[in-house]
């Protein structure tokens, strides 16, 4: 279907970008062949992987490639969690690694122009440092803008500010053609023909190669505080949070998080979580634009939280303690790392979330496998990871290969069949990528499939742009 990488086509892809921005060395490609996705039958090696450092480079690299029907695969930070940037048919991995300029902040109108590159620790630095604030969070820090943009990234902070594409406001992309278009702009709205920068968000890469972003900021929050509050049970805690949004409170984050994992956090990272009552914490992030507003919500949610079976709130109000408090948080992947299969980012409507973990109790006990679950309350996205391991009495038992292996594929069926019995969808913000797309019509009709081919049949006739991802 595909031509391979010939001597030749070596030679006038390094005309393009320079030899120093090519390698066809296989030993340094091996860091291109996959992403963060735990099982290595995924991976797969590029023929050749290029680097990139501006729009016409890449213009002129997909018009040799559509030309002689080679498979490019764009790639940033490569930390997402299905397979989006692995290479599945081979050919160039195009990194986006070399386009990281900052390009500008306009104050004005509270927006960043920048390349795709550029990596979310630096973006918020910078942006933070011009005395401005990019709301959404999607967690690993390494990951880069053009990324977190191709797959829609949400994170904590989407049930008060809403994911990657709230931000969105206009994009370069070149298309598979080689063809650069320009969508969008320092526009706070369009109704302008139908919303083609929409639909490059979420994209994975499979219609377009982003490689300039215009993002809109905001003004920074004046005062943050994180609330600890541990309950006996996940029912109540989960209960908590309508009560919550019908009192007008809306968090600038509610994350739902086991007792279980935050202990093996907190060993993994030596340090302490603020309170050890409970099995069950709501962890919220609140914002507001002074101390005493803040101290009235802060008051407002204790009282819904006691009135609803909370055990007592805890208050992280230093940047040190909040700081701690994240850390836990944000690194309880890091500590459980070594025995996952994959991690799950099923969205359901978050009345539902009580519900689906206790189906995921149900299956871990059946099949007698670890299925630790955590998430964003408010917005109904659970992160359950199925791991090769069972969990008793707070240790962490390795299951061997045959073990996990006769269970593995049963236990995310079971899991993506409660997702569809309750209204969800199998992605919330990793995307779909190669690990999900055989699951793809447990929760999107057949037509709806059928029209998304169609579009990335017009956008890549010769599919030859990121093939093999969202659907076959």
């Amino acid at each position: 279907m595909y031509k391979k990488i010939t001597q030749k086509i070596v030679e006038e892809l390094e005309k393009i970008v320079g030899r120093e921005n090519l390698t066809i060395d296989s030993e340094k490609m091996v860091d291109y062949s996959h992403d963060e996705f735990s099982l290595p039958d995924i991976a797969r090696m590029p023929e050749l992987v290029i680097k990139p450092k501006k729009t016409e480079e890449v213009a002129e690299i997909m018009r040799l490639a559509n030309k002689e029907k080679i498979p490019v695969t764009p790639r940033g930070g490569a930390t997402g969690l299905c397979g989006g940037c692995v290479p599945s048919c081979g050919g160039v991995v195009l990194s986006l690694e070399g386009m990281n300029r900052f390009i500008e902040v306009d104050r004005e109108n509270q927006m960043a122009v920048v390349e795709a590159g550029v990596t979310l620790m630096d973006f918020y630095e910078t942006v933070e440092e011009a005395g401005l604030f990019f709301p959404p969070h999607p967690g690993e820090e390494s990951a880069m803008i053009g990324g977190v943009i191709a797959t829609n990234a949400g994170g904590a902070r989407a049930v008060k500010y809403g994911v990657i594409r709230n931000y969105v406001r206009g994009l370069e992309v070149v298309l598979p053609s080689g063809d650069i278009v320009q969508l969008g702009g320092k526009l706070m709205k369009s109704s302008t023909g139908y919303s083609l920068l929409n639909l490059i968000i979420g994209s994975e890469g499979t219609l377009g190669i982003i490689t300039k972003a215009t993002i809109q900021l905001m003004h920074s929050p004046q005062v943050t505080r994180s609330l600890i509050i541990p309950y006996e049970n996940l029912e109540n805690a989960i209960e908590t949070v309508p009560f919550l949004i019908k009192q007008r409170i809306l968090p600038l984050a509610v994350e739902f998080v086991p007792r279980e994992v935050i202990q093996i956090t907190e060993e993994f990272l030596k340090k302490k979580w603020p309170c050890s009552l409970g099995n069950t914490y709501l962890l919220i992030i609140l914002d507001a634009s002074n101390e005493e507003e803040m101290g009235r919500l802060s008051e407002a949610v204790a009282e819904v939280c006691m009135e609803k079976g909370a055990l007592d709130v805890f208050v992280a109000d230093s940047p040190k303690k909040q700081k701690q408090v994240l850390d836990i948080r944000s690194k309880i992947y890091e500590a459980i790392k070594a025995n996952v299969l994959e991690v799950l980012d099923i969205v359901i409507p978050r009345a539902e979330i009580a519900r689906h973990v206790k189906i995921v109790r149900d299956v871990s006990q059946k099949y007698g496998i670890w299925l630790p679950t955590y998430g964003h309350a408010a917005d109904g996205n659970v992160h359950t990871h199925i791991m090769a391991a069972r969990f008793e009495k707070g240790n962490i038992i390795p299951l061997s290969e045959d073990e996990w292996k006769s269970k593995f594929e049963k236990v995310r069926e079971e899991l993506y069949r409660d997702c569809k019995s309750r209204g969800g969808m199998i992605s919330g913000e990793h995307g779909i990528g190669i690990v999900k797309k055989s699951y793809l019509p447990y929760v999107l009709d057949e037509e709806i499939i059928v029209l998304m081919k169609g579009i990335k049949n017009l956008f890549d006739p010769k599919n030859i742009l990121n093939p093999g991802k969202i659907f076959d």
